[in-house]
């Protein structure tokens, strides 16, 4: 953006003039403070009016000569009326400024070309601070977003708009989530990109997993309100890579781990995805946010996953060549608990786990299946381990896995329920309306996966739209 000598000139002396006010208000209002903490909020006040005043100014300053008349989205002419004053709120807090107005089409339509060019809207709120206020909301529930922006930004803005703003980032992603999905249906669109792509991993993994959120009940319209509560699955993927912890870079708690599996693994490149939906859409979803990490593209995908039955249903369906693997860890909880239920001596079962353990450890799963049926008779938890390992064999050749280096814990997906979820929907008490609780699940992942900044140019570019 180019200004001229007097745009440069006018703008510094306009601040320099606000920056002496605020410093011989600052020196009144100083006298009354008695701590250094006083000193820093009356001196961050006076610095967001100084702020307020300034960015009023520059934004008055990028009107250029108003035109007489411009053309209409309706394609007729608008005629210039006048400058007109405008009020945004900002970062700074509510900003005042102003910009050619023009009106006169015969459609009766009024319109502030600045306002269109910059993403400005009159009596609404600039796109910076609505994106403080979603990620506040991703953050914190409503109610503390609403505290603690204020606190950061020393001026009040509503729970409502907070939640309103993070609905409006989920809701961008949603968008973007059915655009890919339409994308992933379209073949010719799939086959382009054999041509495009020009960096696709070795090996790319894989994980899915869910977590309860508890949905407020609705009625049908005349229907009294259910009294239960409706506790919903929210499906959780992610697609990440893996690369080996050089022993340098080993924590204590990593380098014992490297004792017993060898190569110590971290996880990168997370990309999250979620919703509240059926196990067929979902799958939509995992398709496309697949095709768009070029996991159909990959020379070896691997998804490891607990060993939910449905979980694998999808996975055979939209990638039937991928490794699968049952997470290592719910598999020996699984003999766990087993053997706490059916030896109540601690050596016993101490005993009975070393060498069990071992077993699946080597990938011998019919011998972990031959030591779990003589307590099949006594014990349901023997039961459903021998139907759990029977199911899942396959998945469980851990010694074959590791082999060939892959992971066999599911500790990313387990942690992206923790964190899209646990930490953010299933606070003390909370309760959600379906579609809320599922664009704020949808803007968390989003931003858990790098892609914020994305969502805020899109949000910039749509003041109006949603």
């Amino acid at each position: 953006m180019n200004y001229n000598t007097d745009d440069i000139h006018y703008i510094a002396q306009a601040v320099a003039k606000l920056v002496e006010a605020g410093i011989r208000q600052e020196q009144t209002e100083r006298q009354e403070a008695q701590t250094m903490a006083e000193f820093e909020l009356a001196f961050r006040e006076t610095l967001r009016q100084i702020g307020a005043e300034a960015l009023g100014i520059f934004l008055s300053s990028l009107q250029q000569t108003p035109e007489s008349e411009i053309a209409c989205v309706c394609g007729g002419r608008q005629h210039y009326q006048r400058m007109r004053p405008a009020v945004t709120t900002t970062v700074f807090g509510k900003v005042e400024y102003r910009r050619a107005y023009y009106a006169g089409c015969a459609c009766g339509a009024g319109m502030a070309p600045l306002d269109k060019t910059y993403g400005l809207e009159a009596g609404a709120i600039s796109s910076g601070l609505a994106q403080l206020m979603a990620l506040a909301g991703i953050a914190f529930s409503f109610e503390e977003s609403e505290q603690w922006l204020k606190e950061f930004l020393l001026f009040a803005v509503s729970e409502n708009s907070i939640r309103s703003e993070t609905q409006k980032m989920g809701l961008l992603q949603q968008k973007g989530e059915e655009a890919d999905i339409q994308t992933s249906q379209n073949e010719k669109a799939l086959q382009a990109r054999l041509r495009e792509e020009k960096q696709i991993p070795k090996r790319l993994y894989g994980s899915i997993d869910a977590a309860k959120v508890r949905i407020e009940p609705r009625a049908r319209k005349g229907e009294p309100v259910p009294e239960h509560e409706d506790w919903r699955d929210m499906k959780v993927g992610c697609w990440y890579q893996a690369e080996a912890v050089s022993v340098s870079r080993q924590s204590s708690r990593q380098r014992r781990k490297a004792q017993r599996e060898g190569t110590v693994f971290r996880t990168t490149q997370h990309q999250y995805y979620c919703d509240i939906a059926h196990v067929d859409p979902f799958g939509k979803l995992v398709w496309a946010t697949g095709c768009r990490v070029t996991a159909d593209l990959v020379a070896e995908l691997v998804f490891v996953c607990d060993g939910a039955a449905w979980i694998w249903e999808l996975v055979a369906h939209y990638y039937p060549k991928a490794v699968q693997i049952v997470d290592w860890y719910h598999a020996e909880d699984r003999l766990n608990r087993l053997a706490g239920v059916a030896f109540p001596s601690v050596s016993q079962r101490q005993a009975w786990l070393a060498q069990i353990v071992e077993s699946l450890w080597q990938g011998q799963v019919e011998e972990v299946m031959l030591a779990c049926q003589p307590l099949a008779s006594q014990h349901d938890e023997a039961r459903q381990a021998l139907t759990y390992f029977s199911n899942n064999s396959h998945r469980m050749r851990y010694d074959l896995f590791r082999a060939q280096g892959y992971l066999i814990g599911s500790g990313t997906i387990e942690s992206g329920c923790k964190q899209i979820v646990t930490q953010r929907l299933k606070r003390s008490g909370a309760q959600w309306l379906l579609d809320v609780a599922v664009r704020t699940a949808k803007a968390r992942a989003a931003w858990l996966s790098g892609h914020w900044q994305m969502l805020c140019q899109k949000r910039a570019s749509l003041p109006l739209a949603i």
